[in-house]
């Protein structure tokens, strides 16, 4: 079993990387994108979930799904999986 906060697996949707490890509905390959402004990585879509790190301006983060405003992928540093503001992402 992947642990989903350092593997990018949801019921819906899973990094195409783990594509030998998981079976997933939808495999998607990951975007780099940088973080333009300073923006928490949350465990979940909602903004009152709890903050996983705050992820810094410059840092990479990898886009797997991007839904209503908000993205879940990875933040590259940590390899922490959560979901940021698209508005404080960019391509690199």
């Amino acid at each position: 079993m992947l642990d989903p906060r350092t593997h990018a697996v949801r019921a819906d949707i899973a990094d195409v990387r783990l594509a030998d490890r998981v079976f997933a509905p939808h495999y998607a390959a990951p975007l780099r994108r940088t973080v333009a402004r300073e923006a928490p990585l949350r465990e979940a879509r909602g903004a009152d979930s709890t903050v996983l790190a705050t992820l810094p301006q410059g840092a990479a983060f990898d886009l797997i799904d991007m839904t209503g405003g908000v993205g879940w992928g990875i933040a590259v540093d940590s390899g922490l999986v959560g979901y940021v503001d698209l508005a404080a992402v960019q391509p690199q």
